[in-house]
């Protein structure tokens, strides 16, 4: 990272970066508190659109981690978001959890299974045949095709989840229809996240475990990165991929003293 352009803003992922299973990854907690006692501006993004931000807090709280409410940043949200800009006030037909009914509702959109606007497709634990059929034929009749992310499986303490992605590909093989994917690795979920909190990509780090969504999203944002090795990449993937991340550190732990090591002259 360079020494000649300080760090104003950071944005760093949740899963296998600040939390293992529910569980506080070690350093996860002192690192949200160097950001809070430092004045940074932050925001933990996930792609998980299964919670809302007080869910989240509170499972997190739980593993060992207090994050403020508005410091959490989820697909859902910038799913939200982005038809908010689209289509102001419209209507959706949602195959998700209350994280995603939850920010849809809260832009004013109008949840119904009668001609919708869109068909938007979340994560959730318990995917329904009758759901899913319905979404199908929705798209068929002409609703526009949103999904969250394009994760396609996910980590459970039983083993692989079938994920947003993978369910997206079962509507997309039976309609012919692909839909836009919000989340990471889209760059536009990093810049909706940016501008919540009024940042800039040149003074703005990011981090993640993931050189394929956290690291690529990042870097096509136009912000630093930081990949931890603590989630999904292991180090001897990282020289396969053709872009590299600014740094790469163990675990969060090590990015504790780049918060004032990067922090503006003004202040060091």
């Amino acid at each position: 990272m360079s020494e000649n352009k300080p760090v104003e803003s950071w944005l760093t992922d949740m899963d296998g970066v600040l939390v293992h299973e529910q569980q506080a990854i070690p350093g996860a907690a002192e690192f949200i508190q160097a950001l809070i006692a430092s004045g940074r501006r932050f925001l933990v993004l996930t792609n998980n659109s299964i919670f809302t931000p007080r869910d989240l807090r509170a499972r997190l709280r739980a593993g060992g981690i207090d994050i403020p409410e508005d410091a959490i940043w989820t697909s859902a949200m910038a799913a939200a978001q982005f038809l908010d800009g689209q289509r102001r006030g419209g209507s959706a037909y949602v195959v998700g959890e209350a994280g995603l009914t939850t920010a849809l509702h809260d832009i004013g959109y109008t949840m119904t299974d009668v001609d919708p606007d869109y068909v938007v497709l979340g994560e959730t634990r318990t995917y329904s045949f009758e759901a899913i059929t319905r979404a199908i034929r929705l798209i068929e009749a002409g609703a526009r095709f949103i999904a969250t992310n394009p994760d396609p499986s996910g980590p459970s303490q039983e083993g692989t989840l079938p994920a947003t992605g993978a369910v997206a590909a079962l509507i997309t093989r039976a309609t012919g229809v692909e839909p836009y994917f919000v989340g990471k690795p889209n760059p536009l979920m990093m810049r909706s996240a940016l501008n919540r909190i009024d940042a800039h990509s040149e003074s703005t780090v990011m981090i993640g475990d993931r050189m394929d969504t956290d690291v690529i999203s990042g870097l096509e944002a136009g912000m630093r990165t930081i990949l931890v090795l603590t989630g999904s990449t292991r180090p001897e993937q990282v020289d396969r991929f053709p872009y590299v991340p600014t740094r790469v550190v163990d675990s969060i732990a090590d990015i504790i003293p780049l918060v004032s090591e990067y922090a503006p002259l003004a202040e060091r």
